[in-house]
């Protein structure tokens, strides 16, 4: 596979981006207009009310960030020149046909001018509501498709999912594609068509009921986890990533299409500069509950791998799959962008860089005093976990309910503060529980394939750098992603 020029490719051309005030889409943005400011045009499709709406976004959600400062820098007083030249904003909304779009002249522009379109937009949250996140996740993927089927000038469709679609498999994860209907535990009858009366059904049982919007959200959240859990996957997103995947595979038709599937995305590695984060994801958040002291004990095996990389190489290989694919040839090709196969991190290593971090430099707490850590108890099985659960709260709660009985309900308060937080503690650990004893390694294999391509054939290699084997974790933690976490929390 000759890849010639990555810059030479993206000279001139018009790329779509959906989800373009998401993190990775962002650092894609800013990537392909510092390394090349003679690409054509950016389409940027954001959920906006109007043209108004999304000029706020824009200035707010994305080029005003931290992450634009270097482009800023290189582009001096003509930095907002330049962003009105290279992005038009697209307000729109992926779950509708022609992703939304209410303009129908810009609609035929794009039509007639995009070539490559990248699908970022999703909601990631482990257990959204069914409704949304089967419109976004799902329906989305197959209305992106649809309009890209129907861009004149298109190379390439760009669809980024996750490698969690997996679900809880163990062993190595090969870089397979999901078949229409196919299913984790082999329960058949999957109907991507009647998940979605099912949605209408139940809300339309709900309305007639007069529910709140509170019971709604929550019996819609309750109903995306049961329904992807009948089909053998722990929770509504990465169900509903899955059922996106096989209808870009079923809508795809001629296009020259890459699915894309990293795992978990942290901070920059190295640009536009190292640490940049935004938002605190699932392990950021275990090490900031950590360093307040509220983290008093880890659940999960600390021998397993958790499969870490950094957004900055996740963006590089997306540009060089997208120049590796850019024949128009009908083809499908599915990468997972990870490093537990060619440089693991496991969780032991991962609570030693956060003890070791916070103990130089501890967290400040909202009195201004330090907060001291130390070494935090491991349950390493779930069994465990119900143990301390049962002796440190259930068993308190039952004495003070009995309590509540006997002096007229005078602890009414104090029992249903209790009884919430165990809730909340209990689901949260069943919605993360696969992801803790996560016992799987992401086979990368056509991942690699494109490293080497890149090393033989890319005339801008070092530039578009993807190889987590390059990765010192120690360093990367301890000098630039606690850093970045720490930063942003702060700002």
């Amino acid at each position: 596979m000759e890849l010639g020029s990555a810059l030479h490719f993206l000279d001139n051309k018009s790329i779509l981006v959906t989800g373009a005030a998401g993190f990775l889409a962002k650092i894609f943005v800013e990537k392909i207009l510092r390394v090349q400011p003679n690409v054509k045009k950016f389409y940027l499709l954001l959920r906006a009310a109007d043209h108004k709406s999304a000029i706020h976004r824009l200035h707010n959600e994305i080029v005003g960030k931290d992450l634009f400062k270097v482009l800023k820098e290189k582009c001096g007083k003509n930095f907002s020149l330049f962003i009105s030249e290279k992005i038009t904003l697209i307000p729109g909304d992926i779950s509708h046909e022609n992703l939304g779009i209410k303009d129908c002249t810009l609609v035929q522009e794009m039509l007639n001018e995009v070539d490559v379109v990248v699908n970022l937009a999703a909601t990631t949250n482990f257990d959204e509501r069914y409704d949304v996140a089967l419109g976004l996740n799902t329906f989305g993927a197959k209305f992106v498709a649809n309009f890209a089927k129907k861009c004149v000038k298109l190379k390439v469709l760009v669809h980024v999912s996750t490698a969690y679609v997996s679900g809880e498999k163990t062993g190595l994860i090969l870089e397979n594609s999901y078949r229409m209907g196919e299913t984790l535990n082999g329960v058949s009858g999957l109907d991507i068509n009647f998940e979605k009366k099912i949605i209408e059904q139940k809300l339309n049982e709900l309305r007639l009921l007069g529910a709140s919007d509170k019971d709604i959200t929550q019996a819609m959240k309750d109903l995306g986890i049961q329904r992807a859990r009948f089909y053998g996957w722990p929770n509504t997103y990465v169900f509903t990533k899955a059922m996106g995947e096989m209808l870009v595979g079923e809508f795809k038709a001629n296009m020259a299409t890459i699915i894309l599937r990293p795992t978990i995305i942290t901070s920059t590695f190295k640009e536009p500069f190292p640490g940049w984060a935004e938002g605190v994801r699932t392990i950021d958040s275990l090490a900031i509950g950590y360093a307040k002291g509220k983290l008093t004990f880890f659940l999960g095996d600390v021998d397993s791998v958790v499969d870490l990389i950094p957004a900055d190489m996740v963006v590089n290989a997306i540009i060089i799959a997208m120049v590796a694919h850019a024949s128009n040839q009908p083809s499908e090709t599915i990468y997972q962008v990870g490093s537990s196969m060619r440089n693991p991190v496991k969780y032991h290593n991962l609570q030693d860089f956060g003890y070791r971090y916070f103990s130089k430099k501890p967290w400040i707490n909202k009195d201004g005093k330090a907060v001291i850590v130390g070494k935090i108890r491991v349950m390493d099985s779930m069994a465990s976990f119900h143990r301390y659960m049962t002796l440190r709260y259930l068993l308190p709660l039952k004495g003070l309910e009995f309590a509540n009985t006997a002096f007229c309900h005078f602890f009414q308060g104090v029992c249903s503060d209790l009884n919430r937080k165990i809730s909340f503690v209990t689901r949260l650990i069943d919605i993360y529980r696969p992801y803790l004893f996560f016992d799987a390694i992401f086979d990368d294999i056509n991942t690699e394939k494109l490293r080497m391509s890149a090393r033989s054939s890319l005339a801008e290699n070092d530039m578009f750098y993807f190889d987590p084997k390059c990765i010192n974790w120690d360093d990367y933690f301890m000098n630039t992603h606690i850093p970045g976490i720490v930063k942003y929390i702060f700002k």
